[in-house]
């Protein structure tokens, strides 16, 4: 689910920032730069390190110093086939939403989600629908009473819309699909009364 990668970028240090050592202001540009942006590698949540700075030019009419500079950071990028454990977030006719807490772009559509099911308005949030699996004559609700467990079954980098209605949802730059419609996914309270099956039975 994370990954270190290695990048290089020349990086402009303002004035201000060079009271302190160079490394640390160094680190602050570039938090500004990458920290919670989407990358053609995926999301980055952290600088890891800087392995090398060079240069400290300071160009014609700019009274800053650029570097360039080699550092790590940490990326979310899931593959494919992971399960992961996330957090309900909302849910419509469409399928649900789920949530990282650092990532909420993830969603579960209608087709990935167990059957037989049905989707009903939510009695406790009338601007909401819930989705409840039926299994053996029991009913099985969708809600944020626990976690989640979903399998990645796409992760997509959506182009940047030209145009935007105004009553348009925020733009996603990364969207993860996934799955609860298998064995052990979904919500967790589901498999709990399922006890190991030991080698003698």
């Amino acid at each position: 689910m994370f990954c270190l990668s290695e990048l290089e970028d020349t990086v402009r240090v303002p004035p201000h920032l060079l009271n302190g050592p160079l490394e640390d202001a160094i680190k602050e540009v570039l938090q500004k730069l990458f920290l919670d942006k989407v990358l053609s590698i995926g999301l980055c949540v952290s600088i890891y390190d800087i392995r090398s700075v060079k240069g400290g030019f300071v160009l014609p009419g700019d009274g800053a110093p650029t570097y360039k500079v080699r550092f790590r950071i940490v990326v979310f990028r899931p593959f494919v086939g992971e399960v992961i454990a996330a957090k309900f977030k909302e849910s419509d006719s469409n399928g649900l939403r789920l949530t990282l807490g650092f990532f909420e772009d993830v969603y579960v559509p209608a087709p990935l989600i167990p059957t037989p099911n049905r989707c009903e308005p939510d009695p406790y949030n009338r601007n909401q629908m819930r989705w409840v699996w039926q299994y053996e004559g029991e009913e099985f609700i969708i809600d944020d009473s626990c976690q989640i467990k979903f399998r990645v079954e796409n992760i997509s980098y959506p182009p940047v819309p030209i145009e935007r209605a105004e009553d348009a949802k925020p733009f996603a730059p990364m969207v993860v699909t996934g799955t609860i419609d298998d064995d052990g996914l979904g919500p967790v309270s589901w498999w709990e009364a399922c006890a190991p099956i030991s080698d003698q039975d």
